[in-house]
């Protein structure tokens, strides 16, 4: 028996075996609204050469066209996490809106011409195992040379949760900028501990992997050192939460870190295997990585 639900703009497919996600009919009013119903399709939400910067010398273009086109296109995050850091990229300038960054966000619209099937799926057969992905990208804004955090929280197979968000302060190192997306990532696991205790699933020493050595070590020694007291106090809670065995925080390769999506654009086939690895397909497609996930998540 399959249950078909509609709430918001979002597409419930459950069955006995499987749950899917989908936003085919919002994605496609959005191309509508913004007449791009007949654009070419685009492989990727952003170039990887795409430079974003202020572009004073820019035409300008109408705000409240573009303000409108952000919000669209923040709320079709909630099921397509690869378009999460073009999106953001893109929201940073809607005070002064450009064409080069309207041209930006219709490369966007032009990616989901070519996706508007595309959903995330959450199958029943795999076991409970929640871990987390830190990553950040240092100096990453060129107007104040702020870093960007990202991170995602897979549940099983699929992604449950994903980030994207411009750090408030400039970090001076690369283990602070990582140290601060960390205790981030820290944070949404501590929610979704409670969200799975919720149901009478209890989880402990929930795996945080990030790529940072300094960071890690940071998170677990317990004495303060003179050159780490510049980092704020709201993320030094993860260090108690590591001794409490809420999350172990643990190194991982970088060419294995799915947070990598969040902070910068990549390129296609890249993009196509962390789409497998998020639980994205197509509605009624099979996904071609089922096989790789208890390997990927032992």
């Amino acid at each position: 028996m399959k249950v078909n639900l509609f709430f918001l703009g979002l597409q419930v497919k459950q069955s006995k075996d499987d749950i899917f996600l989908i936003q085919t009919k919002y994605c496609k009013e959005i191309l509508k609204k913004f007449e791009m119903e007949r654009c070419k399709k685009a492989t990727t939400p952003m170039s990887t050469s795409c430079y974003m910067d202020a572009d004073l010398v820019g035409t300008s273009v109408d705000q409240n066209k573009y303000r409108g086109l952000i919000v669209s296109l923040l709320y079709l995050t909630a099921s397509r996490p690869i378009i999460m850091f073009a999106v953001c990229l893109c929201a940073r300038f809607q005070s002064n809106p450009k064409e080069s960054h309207f041209k930006a966000t219709k490369r966007i619209l032009k990616c989901l011409k070519g996706t508007t099937l595309v959903g995330l799926w959450y199958p029943s057969h795999f076991p409970i195992h929640l871990v987390g992905y830190s990553d950040f990208d240092f100096a990453g804004c060129e107007l104040d040379r702020k870093s960007t955090s990202g991170t995602c929280h897979l549940l099983g197979s699929s992604v449950i949760s994903w980030h994207s968000k411009k750090q408030a302060c400039v970090a001076l190192s690369t283990a602070e900028a990582e140290y601060t997306a960390v205790g981030s990532c820290c944070a949404q696991i501590l929610w979704s501990k409670q969200q799975l205790e919720d149901f009478g699933l209890k989880v402990n020493k929930v795996p945080l992997l990030c790529d940072n050595t300094s960071a890690i070590d940071l998170a677990k020694n317990h004495i303060q050192h003179s050159r780490t007291k510049h980092i704020e106090i709201c993320h030094n809670f993860i260090r108690d939460h590591v001794s409490n065995g809420d999350c172990d925080v643990k190194f991982i390769e970088i060419a294995n870190q799915l947070a990598y999506i969040f902070m910068k654009p990549l390129p296609k086939d890249k993009l196509f295997l962390l789409r497998e690895i998020f639980g994205l397909k197509r509605e009624g497609g099979v996904n071609c990585l089922q096989g790789f996930f208890e390997n990927f998540f032992s």
